[in-house]
C-alpha cells in the first residue's frame, strides 16, 4: 500500500501549511505523526471515518486534521507556526479498529515531509 505525502515546506513563525496524504483504499483510521531531530516520532492527530478527531496538546488549536473519504486523502492544515512544531511529518493509516495516536496502531506509513519553521 503506498501512502504519498505531500505540502511541507518552510515557513516563518505564526504562518500556515497544509498537507496531503493520498493513500490508494479506504481507510478507517488516518493519522499524522511528526518526528523532530534527535526526539522520537509522536503522534499529532487522528481522524477516523465517522468524523472523530483527537489532537496531541502540542497541536491542539492550531492545527485541524480532515480527510475526503471517497478521495482516500487525509489533510493537515496547520496555523499559527511555532518553530517547535519543525519535524518530518508522516502520514500513516490502517483499516480498522482503534483509531489512536500510538504508533503500532498503524501498519501503512508514508515517507514523510518536511517542515520547518524558522523564528
Amino acid at each position: 500500500v503506498q501512502v504519498l505525502e505531500s505540502g511541507g515546506g518552510s515557513v516563518q513563525a505564526g504562518g500556515s501549511l497544509n498537507l496531503s496524504c493520498r493513500y490508494p483504499y479506504n481507510m478507517y483510521c488516518s493519522t499524522w505523526f511528526r518526528q523532530a531531530p534527535g526526539k522520537e516520532r509522536e503522534g499529532v492527530a487522528f481522524i477516523a471515518n465517522n468524523g472523530r478527531t483527537v489532537y496531541s496538546d502540542s497541536v491542539k488549536g492550531r492545527f485541524t486534521i480532515s480527510k475526503d473519504v471517497p478521495k482516500n486523502t487525509l489533510y493537515l492544515q496547520m496555523n499559527s507556526l511555532k518553530p517547535e512544531d519543525t519535524a518530518m511529518y508522516y502520514c500513516a493509516a490502517d483499516y480498522g479498529g482503534v483509531c489512536t495516536l500510538k504508533e503500532d496502531s498503524y501498519r501503512y506509513w508514508g515517507q514523510g515531509t518536511q517542515v520547518t519553521v524558522s523564528s
